[in-house]
């Protein structure tokens, strides 16, 4: 999508809340990765026509994308992950401060490493994706099994800045993560259980519906 479109698509958004505006500065000023304004307005778009009962969030970070969901999803719970400590005590902050704790419950660990707690809280009509992207296939692999059979796996960051359409990369760790996040999207498209579509939105989602 080009910067002028792109521009042109965030400055129709709504403004947000001051608590979420809040969220917002506060992640841009302590470099803490958020979902980008159109990227999570289209996230939010999906959900809303789903209409899920309850959410997995692998990824938390400070809770932002989480309680964006249940702010547009008054019904719906969401439980979500998060294994870096210092965001996660951040997140709970947030969670009990937007008035939304009992719709959205943090688990504080490594997603890989804490799939018996989570599966008690299964099954889940959406499972959205946003942490460690060189686990992406392990963490949908883990937790797919726990999704509702009508339910859909959304992924964030797919696109990576561009970089997957690019050739050559510089910068060998960066090298070897697109190469991560390329093998995943081809394994996701080519998946015989998910029908999946990229949506060059944000940094990327794909959005993959059992078959």
């Amino acid at each position: 999508m080009k910067d002028s479109v792109h521009h042109y698509i965030e400055g129709l958004i709504r403004e947000r809340s001051d608590f979420f505006s809040k969220m917002e500065k506060y992640a841009l000023d302590h470099g803490v990765p958020i979902m980008e304004s159109v990227g999570i307005e289209a996230l939010l778009q999906i959900l809303r026509i789903k209409e899920p009962r309850r959410i997995l969030e692998i990824g938390a970070a400070i809770g932002y994308s989480a309680l964006r969901m249940a702010d547009a999803l008054p019904t719906t719970q969401i439980i979500t992950i998060e294994r870096d400590e210092e965001r996660a005590l951040l997140a709970q902050q947030n969670i009990e401060e937007s008035q939304m704790g009992e719709r959205v419950f943090l688990l504080i660990g490594d997603a890989l490493e804490i799939e018996n707690t989570v599966s008690s809280y299964g099954p889940f009509d959406v499972i959205f994706i946003d942490a460690a992207k060189g686990q992406y296939k392990r963490f949908f692999e883990m937790y797919s099994r726990y999704l509702d059979d009508k339910g859909i796996v959304i992924t964030d960051n797919v696109l990576f800045k561009g970089l997957v359409a690019e050739e050559k990369i510089e910068h060998k760790r960066t090298a070897q993560l697109v190469k991560k996040i390329k093998q995943y999207n081809e394994w996701l498209m080519s998946h015989p259980d998910y029908d999946t579509v990229i949506l060059p939105v944000g940094d990327g989602i794909a959005i993959s519906k059992k078959g």
